[in-house]
């Protein structure tokens, strides 16, 4: 019963990290940008739902579309303003302009809100649940919904909707795609814009469980990476599975060992999909 605990509790996280890292997975795929700024956005995610909720009492499980909305117009900002500029340019140039992106933002966060780390208290995510002899965070069990519900609704919208489809045409080729007729600067600011607001949305949902502060979001950046590599880059399907295994393996080495070597076991996995198979777990070759 402790062993399914831990994977039921680790399915649970790993929802949320799927979420995460399918915006990682999204912009990568279509853009082949490397995006360090993309913890930096959750980060922002999380305040919009602390301050949503201490100062207008929007419910962050509620809330979450419009949050979602306020961080794809801030990135769709971005995207115009600065990132467009290093598109086709080396990894280097766009690894030093997203994360000055992500230093600024976690600047500017910690002048405007301070370095105190910020919860909320909400009844509902506070409140367990069991299921025999299983015991379960109603909060997280919600977290996981929405993010579940939002990857499903990410890859409905890429099979089956106008731009999803020129979405995944450049991503094919982006050279050939403008010949078909496809605006690519717009098709690559709606895909950085969807790409951070799934981060936006997770920081969202993530916080009446966790806390927030100026640099909550630097670990999902590295989870992404690792799910990203693990799920098979640009791949938002492997991205999905990806977050969902990390979540499992991570809660599997909590309850084996300790808290303190999730992290190292992320890593572990890390270098063995790069050391046996670059492709990725679910990527082709």
């Amino acid at each position: 019963m402790q062993f399914l605990q831990a994977f039921l509790n680790g399915l649970l996280v790993g929802g949320v990290y799927a979420l995460i890292a399918s915006g990682m997975a999204l912009i990568f795929g279509v853009m082949r940008l490397v995006n360090f700024a993309h913890g930096a956005f959750l980060m922002l995610g999380t305040y919009l739902s602390f301050y949503g909720w201490t100062l207008l009492g929007l419910n962050p499980y509620l809330a979450f579309p419009l949050w979602g909305a306020v961080l794809f117009a801030a990135a769709v900002g971005t995207y115009w303003l600065l990132v467009r500029r290093v598109m086709g340019a080396n990894d280097f140039l766009q690894i030093l302009l997203t994360e000055g992106i992500s230093l600024a933002l976690i600047g500017l966060a910690q002048l405007v809100f301070g370095a105190d780390y910020r919860q909320i208290n909400l009844p509902i995510a506070n409140r367990i649940t069991s299921l025999g002899p299983l015991h379960f965070s109603v909060g997280y069990i919600l977290s996981f919904a929405v993010s579940l519900a939002l990857v499903i609704a990410l890859q409905q919208f890429l099979s089956r909707t106008e731009m999803g489809r020129a979405i995944r045409a450049v991503a094919q080729n982006r050279t050939v795609a403008p010949l078909m007729g496809i605006r690519v600067e717009r098709v690559s600011a709606v895909t950085f814009g969807l790409g951070i607001a799934c981060a936006g949305v997770a920081g969202a949902l993530l916080l009446p469980v966790f806390w927030t502060n100026p640099t909550v979001g630097g670990p999902y950046t590295l989870k992404s990476f690792v799910i990203v590599v693990l799920g098979g880059m640009g791949s938002v399907q492997g991205a999905a599975l990806g977050g969902l295994l990390l979540g499992v393996a991570e809660q599997f080495t909590a309850y084996t060992w300790a808290d303190r070597y999730a992290e190292v076991v992320d890593f572990v996995l890390f270098l063995l999909v790069l050391l046996f198979r670059p492709q990725g777990l679910f990527g082709g070759k």
